[in-house]
């Protein structure tokens, strides 16, 4: 069973990052939740150096229909020059959660 919900993936350099990202994410109703990883070391190559440092993965679970906003808001709060925004479909999840997903992600009325 196809639906609209998304994961995306993100590194981020430190705590701070992290809790901005997830904070205004949030706020913004562009991810339901926003699962912060332990530390890990990613290895890359960058402008013809080979890298190696210290992340904090970030999982921002969303909809199709949220990705873009949420990839800007990524994009501006990020420090890097070209960060990692990965987003995979879902191919398949519990519908309690996909409901849960869908309410939590979707703008609140203003009386």
């Amino acid at each position: 069973m196809s639906t609209d919900a998304l994961l995306v993936f993100t590194h981020v350099p430190d705590e701070a990052t992290a809790q901005r990202i997830t904070e205004a994410a949030i706020a913004a109703r562009l991810a339901a939740c926003v699962t912060r990883l332990a530390p890990a070391t990613s290895t890359y190559r960058w402008q013809g150096r080979v890298e190696c440092e210290t992340e904090i993965p970030l999982l921002l679970k969303t909809r199709r229909e949220c990705y873009a906003a949420l990839q800007e808001l990524v994009r501006e709060l990020h420090p890097y020059e070209v960060p990692e925004i990965l987003a995979l479909a879902a191919c398949d999840a519990l519908p309690a959660w996909l409901d849960w997903l869908r309410t939590e992600t979707t703008p609140t009325p203003t009386p």
